[in-house]
């Protein structure tokens, strides 16, 4: 018997942002534009995998969920699993390889990792740990309760529903994999209304919080001005034109709103930029590595106030790997294996800086 999430989550969709746009009208522009993308991230003549991947998350298994928290660094969702529904899901799960951010359990109890709930749960061991990026921006963000969040290139979702769990409002994520969409479609099946709030609706049926539009920020009507926050993590040096990117994130927050801003950095003074010649860590979608100091004149020459660097951490093999769900080369194969200070290509190891700054 085939599931409904996929339809469900995009009426969530769509009723979100009308009810958004009662209140703020250019989210009525969103709406006009919703069907095209998404019928656009389900077309085979644009992704050869699509019907795959949503016959994936329809046959996923409907479970008794008792608890989601949504603020957990694995994101658990505590359900019970007998050996058929496990092997389902298993292999639908994996039909939608490889995993790159997370991770996510389902099944077992939330907190307990013994091994007799870890055989009778299954663990998405994505290949970034990133939990620990969340842990590194989490303790400077400015309040997200109540507010409305806009989470660009979000991948499969993690960080979202981590938003979700420190109480957003509402968060989008967008990102143009057809891919990371059908996981984070995977995911909602089971997250289910965990994340749903009910003021404003009738008691048994909120509105979903968490939302994706399968689209790159470029595609969003521009000052939109709909977001209390902003997150673009991992997306600005794949940008040929970084000062666009940073002004497209400036037009969606409101005024007093704030950015975070995660991304490559180098070693420097404020006129230190890398531009690769040719692959960046295997990478040949990278374009402008600056130093943070660099950075900081770019968002303050794009309008931002108020800017500061509160984290700079080096990449470790620990945080970004292989693992089962992504079996991929992955960072060390990245670096020299004579100096993991270096690139294969010998520029410095990737190094990401997390910057805050206000509209």
């Amino acid at each position: 018997m085939l599931n409904d999430t996929i339809i469900n989550a995009e009426r969530e969709l769509y009723l979100t942002l009308l009810e958004l746009a009662q209140q703020q009208p250019i989210a009525y522009e969103w709406l006009k534009q919703l069907p095209t993308w998404l019928n656009a991230i389900k077309d085979k003549a644009n992704y050869a995998h699509a019907p795959a991947y949503q016959a994936s998350v329809a046959r996923l298994p409907t479970l008794t969920v008792n608890n989601v928290d949504l603020n957990s660094d694995t994101l658990t969702i505590d359900a019970s699993l007998n050996e058929s529904e496990h092997k389902q899901a298993m292999a639908l799960l994996k039909q939608l390889m490889p995993w790159r951010k997370g991770p996510f359990q389902i099944g077992g109890q939330i907190g307990s990792q013994s091994d007799s709930e870890a055989a009778d749960s299954i663990l998405i061991d994505t290949e970034w740990h990133s939990d620990w990026k969340w842990q590194r921006v989490a303790p400077h963000l400015g309040e997200l309760k109540g507010r409305r969040v806009l989470d660009v290139g979000g991948g499969s979702g993690y960080h979202g529903w981590r938003m979700a769990g420190a109480g957003a409002d509402t968060v989008i994520i967008v990102d143009p994999s057809c891919l990371f969409y059908h996981q984070f479609m995977a995911i909602r099946h089971f997250v289910g209304t965990a994340d749903a709030h009910t003021h404003g609706h009738t008691k048994d049926r909120g509105r979903y919080r968490t939302h994706y539009i399968p689209v790159p920020l470029e595609a969003l009507p521009e000052h939109s001005q709909l977001f209390d926050t902003v997150f673009s993590m991992g997306v600005l040096y794949h940008r040929q034109s970084p000062f666009e990117h940073l002004q497209q994130l400036r037009g969606q927050l409101v005024k007093g709103g704030e950015l975070v801003l995660e991304t490559l950095v180098i070693e420097g003074d404020a006129n230190t930029v890398l531009v690769p010649h040719d692959r960046y860590a295997q990478m040949n979608n990278v374009y402008f590595l600056p130093s943070v100091a660099a950075l900081i004149g770019w968002l303050e020459k794009a309008g931002f106030s108020d800017v500061r660097c509160v984290d700079v951490a080096v990449t470790s093999t620990e945080e970004q790997r292989k693992t089962e769900w992504m079996t991929y080369h992955s960072l060390a194969d990245f670096l020299d294996p004579n100096d993991s200070t270096k690139t294969v290509e010998g520029y410095p190891a990737p190094m990401r800086a997390t910057l805050i700054a206000k509209k």
